[in-house]
């Protein structure tokens, strides 16, 4: 047996990894002790100014990531405690908020959705309908992510377990491969899907998992409650327009040279034919998928809370055998997103009590001054965006500016359900700026048929026309809605 020497040299790669964690701890750490360091400002207590530097501290640890996104918040909920920012019990009450909980909860139904096999039994019957063509076929698969982020909040599930897959595969039956080949039509679907699923995330309350913080920030920042019936109403005729639109765009930008995948439509039959005829557990995945949809679209008329809903459908996946304790208990990223969402409800929450959020907005709406309303929520709504290159995370990056943004909004003179709207939907649709900006983004760009250059030429047109889109039928939309 090898056994290894204390006394040998720790490997150049290992040294570097340890340098990068060194100097991003160093990151974290200056965030925080450079708000100390500044001067309490008058009218905020000592108290709420060193809450703010764990906050700040935690939100860059998001971002660097020295230790993962959930631990770092751990450690930032911990220091609220430890340092008698807060009392133990309000530094720990974000993970009895409702909301969190509906976010654990769809993370598991989403686990049923992957383990019966439905996700991609519904990927197939649409690539089976319009699947062709290669444009139909890249909307095939467009269309289940649509249909599954309405149920599954992880965008990096629906993608990575069940589109990229999929679409990696049609790919290869036409010969097309990273290299010379991409352009065939493994380019096409790569940036086509990605840029759909950035659209998608925006559509519904769970179209990706930091949309319910984004709810949970409009409502203690400005009175606007977003349910997930509100979310997806006033996303549905800007969304859909949106997909349409991006689908067309690319299917301009970056043209596949094979435009008729018949091919593609008989690999979706024979795949339906050796899944056989539902099983029992896929009709009850389906049965409970129809359920939690329902009765979260109709909240209005019945009043159960959507996170009762969400635990009403695990518990009949658990008594029907869909869902075991064991695959609740090993589904390592709703644990994860439920130990960073809920503490940064906790911090985002206390942080809004300090009036520190309200000092910085009028602080900053000096910049507006004498501005019609429209034009400082035009310009900061931009800035917003495009602040995205500096961000890998939608989570780090609503976190840290939703909030400010909102209230500078707000003293603008912009209506509240506009303003919270059009951040919220924002906060998604910027992502499609970069490869990095959300999960699905390294797994779609990871594959190698695309050159960073043309994502990013890609992402920078297509956000200008998703913008456009937005900011024109958004707003007349939510007027009819009567939200502003």
């Amino acid at each position: 047996m090898t056994t290894l020497d204390p006394n040998t040299p720790a490997s150049p790669e290992g040294q570097t990894t340890s340098r990068t964690r060194v100097v991003r701890w160093g990151f974290v750490l200056s965030a925080g002790l450079g708000i100390v360091a500044i001067p309490v400002p008058a009218g905020i207590t000592a108290q709420s100014w060193y809450l703010l530097a764990v906050f700040v501290a935690t939100v860059v640890g998001l971002t660097v990531q020295p230790l993962p996104g959930g631990a770092m918040v751990l450690l930032g909920v911990a220091a609220t405690a430890l340092l008698r920012l807060l009392p133990v019990d309000r530094a720990l009450a974000g993970y009895g908020d409702p909301i969190v909980w509906l976010v654990l909860a769809a993370f598991f139904m989403s686990r049923g959705m992957l383990k019966t096999g439905l996700g991609r039994r519904i990927a197939f019957l649409f690539i089976r309908a319009i699947g062709k063509r290669s444009l139909g076929l890249g909307y095939a698969l467009a269309l289940t992510e649509f249909v599954l982020a309405s149920f599954i909040p992880s965008n990096a599930a629906r993608s990575g377990g069940i589109i990229f897959p999929i679409a990696r595969s049609l790919a290869e039956a036409y010969d097309s491969r990273p290299g010379p080949s991409a352009e065939r039509l493994g380019a096409f679907l790569m940036v086509f899907l990605y840029q759909c699923c950035v659209v998608t995330c925006a559509v519904f309350l769970t179209g990706q998992a930091s949309n319910a913080l984004i709810a949970s920030l409009a409502a203690q920042t400005a009175g606007v409650q977003i349910t997930y019936s509100r979310w997806f109403v006033g996303a549905v005729v800007p969304g859909v327009a949106g997909l349409l639109v991006v689908g067309l765009l690319i299917y301009y930008l970056s043209p596949p040279e094979v435009r008729h995948t018949p091919r593609a439509a008989e690999i979706a039959r024979e795949e339906i034919a050796r899944m056989g005829p539902m099983v029992r557990g896929e009709k009850l995945m389906l049965a409970v998928f129809g359920l939690v949809a329902a009765l979260w679209m109709t909240t209005a008329l019945h009043h159960i809370h959507y996170a009762a809903v969400a635990l009403l459908g695990i518990g009949v996946l658990l008594l029907s055998g869909v869902l075991t304790w064991e695959d609740v208990c090993s589904e390592r990223a709703a644990w994860d997103v439920f130990i960073w969402y809920g503490g940064l409800v906790l911090l985002a929450g206390a942080l809004s009590e300090t009036g520190i959020t309200r000092r910085f907005a009028e602080s900053s709406a000096a910049f507006t001054t004498g501005w019609p309303w429209w034009a400082a929520f035009g310009v900061l709504l931009l800035v917003y965006f495009y602040a995205h290159y500096g961000f890998a995370s939608i989570t780090a990056h609503a976190t840290a500016m939703y909030v400010p943004f909102l209230a500078v909004m707000l003293v603008a003179g912009a209506p509240p359900g506009l303003a919270a709207l059009a951040l919220a939907y924002s906060s998604n649709l910027m992502a499609s700026v970069t490869h990095y900006g959300t999960t699905p983004g390294p797994i779609y760009f990871g594959a190698g048929y695309v050159s960073q250059a043309k994502w990013w030429k890609v992402g920078l047109i297509v956000s200008i026309a998703s913008l456009l889109v937005w900011m024109s039928l958004g707003p007349l939309w939510w007027r009819l809605l009567g939200v502003w």
